[in-house]
């Protein structure tokens, strides 16, 4: 079946054929770590997920590149985040950067993210950096100026074509920073100076930091090649930082730097922009805090097209808060969870002639769906039409097992069931079947003691008109 995704840079669908068959070379922006990413972060580092989890199940070799950005990144006022994170917590930047580094890592394992093939860090390729820069002065694309080095964007007629803000449309001092020492104030910043800085290293233009944008340039070429078959961000990247990725690389290699571009949309918290000063400001920490799961909470931000903003609906504020998206999200998953123990613990003979049909008709929606552009609200409808079939059935044991195999392929895409779903101690498993079978010949005694032998065990198990639920104690 053929995939087709949106390309941000030519604005239409296209075909996705990796340039190496059966491999794909991605690379996802991720986090910069100077404090915990929050709900609307992860929306588009979970997109980035699916797309890995769907590509693998299509049979490719994903090579998934995240970067955690940990110097460069600067604020509206020219102050770079690691400092602005160092003042607020009276730490050094190194010692902030370790910290939320590997909380986002923590975070993104609480909500089932995939482990990249590489999370490099951008303090750990400075020679890279200073010598795709020093390849930019070279070809006369990069000069330098007073204290730092800046890539000359007059000299790349294509700046600008990602975003649509071309060369002509860009005035002066909308968007861009201005500085007296540029030649143009459009142009953007590849290694600077600033003696307050904590993180600085030695390079031919004086001690200094790297850009932001340079970073990604040499991290994704380092690890995947001059060229990319996928690069994904959120909706906030396109315009500078993804424009000058490709300015600077396409400079340096004279090759095309990406062939697909894929940008998430904003998330919305109840219906307006996220902010502190609203009170609508959340982290993946802050939602476990009020006991949600991880996988209620990857279901909830993975609501909707990634091309479309979405919204993750809220209730109230603060401590009264009332988190509806999520409340929705955990009714869908006990609905998934329930089928996955109907078909772990079907005991009916025979055969369902249907049952071949029924199940390749929803593999090949859920194919369809996500190979047009990850329509997940049409795959996800294609699970949820599946589950309606099969609970309607009295499932024959052989015909649910190739069933819940299915399911499981399903989660290996989506990752909606619980961790500890995969196997049950085989031990436990047998008890809870010698359990059920004592129920349906009304021997309350014998099921009572093996529900205590269950229990020693350390799982509990509840019964449900779908059949039994098993949970560690």
């Amino acid at each position: 079946m053929t995939i087709r995704f949106f390309n941000t840079y030519t604005r239409r669908l296209e075909d996705f054929v990796p340039l190496e068959t059966g491999v794909v070379r991605m690379y996802n922006c991720g986090p910069t770590v100077y404090d915990f990413a929050h709900i609307g972060n992860f929306r588009s580092f979970l997109m980035a997920d699916l797309l890995r989890r769907f590509l693998e199940w299509k049979g490719f070799a994903v090579r998934q590149v995240m970067n955690l950005t940990d110097v460069g990144h600067l604020t509206d006022d020219d102050v770079d985040r690691m400092e602005v994170g160092s003042g607020r917590e009276k730490k050094t930047a190194w010692e902030i950067a370790d910290f939320y580094a590997e909380a986002f890592l923590e975070d993104s394992r609480r909500l089932g993210l995939a482990k990249a093939w590489e999370n490099p860090r951008a303090t750990r390729h400075i020679p890279e950096m200073i010598e795709l820069n020093r390849k930019l002065v070279e070809k006369g694309l990069a000069y330098f100026s007073k204290d730092s080095l800046y890539f000359e964007v007059q000299k790349f007629p294509g700046y600008g074509r990602l975003s649509g803000n071309t060369l002509d449309e860009l005035e002066a001092g909308a968007r861009v920073e201005v500085r007296s020492e540029k030649r143009d104030p459009r142009d953007f910043a590849l290694w600077k100076a600033d003696p307050r800085h904590q993180m600085k290293w030695e390079s031919p233009w004086g001690v200094g930091f790297p850009g932001w944008h340079v970073e990604c340039s040499a991290m994704s070429m380092k690890y995947l090649g001059e060229t990319l078959d996928i690069h994904t961000g959120g909706e906030d990247n396109i315009f500078p930082h993804h424009d000058c990725e490709i300015a600077q690389s396409e400079g340096a290699t004279g090759r095309p730097f990406v062939r697909h571009w894929l940008h998430a949309r904003f998330l919305l918290v109840g219906g307006e922009k996220m902010s502190k000063s609203l009170g609508n400001f959340y982290t993946v920490r802050d939602l476990a805090a009020a006991g949600y799961e991880g996988r209620a909470i990857r279901w909830a931000l993975l609501d909707g097209h990634y091309r479309q903003p979405a919204n993750f609906a809220v209730e109230g504020k603060g401590e009264a808060a009332r988190f509806v998206s999520l409340e929705s999200a955990a009714g869908s998953l006990r609905t998934l969870d329930n089928l996955a123990t109907k078909l772990r613990f079907a005991a009916a003979p025979g055969a369902d002639p249907e049952l071949p049909e029924i199940l390749a008709k929803a593999r090949r929606e859920f194919d369809e769906a996500l190979s047009d552009d990850l329509d997940i609200s049409r795959a996800r409808r294609a699970i949820f039409e599946l589950a309606g079939e099969l609970n309607r059935r009295d499932v024959p044991r052989t015909d649910a097992a190739v069933a819940l195999s299915l399911v499981r392929e399903f989660d290996a895409v989506l990752g909606f069931l619980p961790a500890a779903e995969a196997e049950l101690p085989a031990e436990v498993r047998e008890l809870v079947l010698a359990r059920e079978a004592a129920r349906k010949d009304r021997n309350w005694s014998l099921a009572d003691e093996l529900r205590a032998r269950i229990r020693e065990r350390g799982y509990v198990v509840e019964d449900t008109p779908r059949g039994p639920v098993w949970k560690k104690a």
